[in-house]
């Protein structure tokens, strides 16, 4: 009987294997700065979704409602949004902070419908 030999997989398989997994790591990471803008979108949506429905109840209370959705928004958000309130909706428009400086912008609109022209009644 002779004796085996047993391969470390040091010059073999080995080899390969560490290739690949060096290869994987830009596409991992990758794959993970897309996963956090997309959670970066989603707050701006929620963000802007909150301000346009504070408008529509400030408008609803006979408040001003351009002033409610900017002090909705956290301070990050309130000098570059766009808040439109026209005569029977409101909507706000914010860009999503990105992952990367480099990545593209992504602008995020929200609206809500504002109250009856003539107020709320017994209001």
């Amino acid at each position: 009987m002779g004796a085996r030999r047993l391969s470390t997989g040091v010059g073999g398989e080995g080899g390969q294997v560490a290739i690949g997994l060096v290869a994987s790591i830009p596409v991992l990471i990758l794959v993970a700065l897309a996963m956090i803008q997309f959670v970066l979108a989603g707050h701006a949506a929620l963000t802007a979704a909150n301000a346009a429905r504070a408008a529509a109840r400030a408008d609803y209370a006979g408040g001003r409602p351009e002033r409610a959705a900017r002090l909705a928004l956290p301070p990050s958000f309130r000098d570059a949004a766009q808040v439109d309130a026209g005569s029977r909706r409101v909507s706000v428009e914010v860009e999503a902070p990105r992952a990367l400086p480099i990545g593209p912008r992504v602008p995020v609109t929200a609206a809500a419908l504002l109250g009856p022209a003539d107020g709320v009644p017994g209001g």
